[in-house]
């Protein structure tokens, strides 16, 4: 089994999945989405190799917060489908200890998810966009590479959250988020909807790495906008 390359982990998450959870970052991704705030994680440089013997030993440490709080254990990103075989081993070994597991995706990886998702209890999904254009624009990549993600989320019956970023002028007006609700309905087992709120938290790091910044002079989400799109439209 292969080791998995890691950007980072947080030990004590609170946002990402029910209850107190460890979040494994994973790199790798092949979207390029403007809003990206993890831009370090596109590629697996190695920055952190383990196998998933040493990740869950890691993880292991934490299972009485876990278990307390009705947490677990996210994987994130990047985006975790990038790494199957290390996913998919790490998945089953925290399922054999009795950890909840979640991944956190925009459902873009190599296909033949269903060994992942038999191992996973949620997936937060990560909808970019609901439609092509819109999709293509966001992110460089074609919206039907995800569909193959959705059909395993319905074949497994993957109880979901799903993730949108409300960003200023582009996706916060009142008819793309009745477009996004008009979406939803059609994905399987949806149990919550977040919409979140843009930020600028990393902008700083294409910068850093030479890159240029996609939005460059969008401003942040304005949180209680936000929030009272969210309570419009998902309650």
């Amino acid at each position: 089994m292969a080791n998995g390359f890691i950007h980072s982990f947080e030990s004590m998450g609170l946002v990402d999945g029910p209850g107190i959870r460890s979040v494994v970052f994973l790199e790798g991704c092949k979207l390029r989405c403007k809003f990206c705030h993890n831009p370090d994680t596109w590629t697996k440089c190695g920055k952190i190799q383990m196998s998933p013997e040493e990740l869950v030993k890691k993880l292991l440490r934490f299972k009485p917060y876990f278990d307390k709080s009705g947490g677990g254990v996210t994987f994130s990103g990047g985006d975790p489908l990038l790494q199957p075989e290390f996913l998919t081993e790490s998945l089953k070994l925290c399922k054999e200890h009795g950890i909840h597991t979640c991944i956190d995706t925009a459902g873009v990886g190599f296909g033949d998810y269903d060994d992942i998702l038999k191992h996973t209890d949620l997936v937060l999904y990560d909808v970019k966009h609901y439609t092509s254009d819109g999709y293509l624009w966001l992110t460089g990549c074609e919206m039907d590479k995800t569909f193959a993600f959705i059909d395993a989320l319905k074949r497994n019956n993957t109880p979901i959250w799903v993730r949108h970023v409300v960003i200023p002028e582009i996706t916060d007006s009142k008819s793309h988020i009745q477009g996004l609700r008009d979406y939803i309905k059609t994905l399987p087992n949806v149990k919550k909807v977040e919409l979140l709120p843009y930020h600028l938290l990393g902008a700083n790091k294409y910068k850093s790495m030479g890159l240029p910044y996609p939005l460059e002079g969008v401003p942040a989400m304005d949180k209680d906008v936000c929030k009272a799109l969210q309570t419009e439209f998902f309650g």
